[in-house]
């Protein structure tokens, strides 16, 4: 398999009330947040700008580009943009390693009425691993280190503690580190189905989105 970008055309969509909504109330749960911890307890953040993270996932959604209505967001924070996909139209789960983020994603979005699943776990499902190389973090896959009696077919699908398949997932997000930019394109070709959506914020002039072909 393999990955290839694709061209967004650009325009700002129009951002509803719910979703002004959503953004004011994580920017103030983040406000209390970072004036509640220190720099050594919370985790390190860069906010995004949440009204372009909306305007490419209403343009994926408007152009029918997943193969189907379901989201996942790698590193989901306050879950802005897992809620952004509820609002879609998307059944949205959010993955949060942070358990007092993924306590507070979830207490905003049962405050505002959004359906999501926000889990506490990391983004690398079992058997999958990271390892510092020269150019940032790096993958390592199951087939890297199986033992050579070990199948696919005696692994099953591939989970993160939802009752859907990784495979079942139409719609990935993630806002990586520049170094873990690639290492988000090699999770997403190793464990996407065909014709799943990457959707990875750069920076706030630069969202890419690509699909596994």
């Amino acid at each position: 398999m393999a990955i290839e970008e694709i061209e967004m055309e650009g325009p700002e969509a129009r951002v509803p009330d719910t979703v002004a909504r959503l953004i004011a109330t994580c920017s103030r749960g983040w406000e209390r947040f970072f004036a509640d911890n220190d720099d050594h307890q919370a985790p390190r953040f860069v906010p995004s700008v949440p009204e372009r993270v909306f305007a490419v996932l209403a343009e994926v959604t408007t152009r029918n580009l997943p193969p189907n209505r379901v989201f996942c967001e790698w590193g989901s924070g306050f879950g802005t943009a897992t809620c952004m996909a509820s609002l879609l139209g998307y059944k949205a789960y959010g993955l949060e390693i942070e358990e007092e983020l993924v306590r507070l994603s979830r207490a905003i979005a049962r405050r505002l009425g959004i359906p999501v699943e926000i889990l506490c776990t990391s983004l690398f499902p079992a058997g999958y691993d990271t390892y510092a190389g020269v150019d940032g973090a790096a993958l390592v896959t199951p087939a890297s280190v199986r033992d050579h009696h070990d199948t696919d077919e005696d692994r099953g699908p591939l989970r993160y503690g939802m009752e859907i398949a990784i495979a079942d997932i139409g719609v990935f997000f993630a806002y990586p580190w520049p170094e873990e930019r690639e290492l988000m394109r090699q999770l997403f070709d190793a464990v996407a189905m065909e014709g799943a959506i990457l959707v990875v914020y750069h920076t706030d002039k630069d969202i890419r989105v690509f699909r596994k072909v």
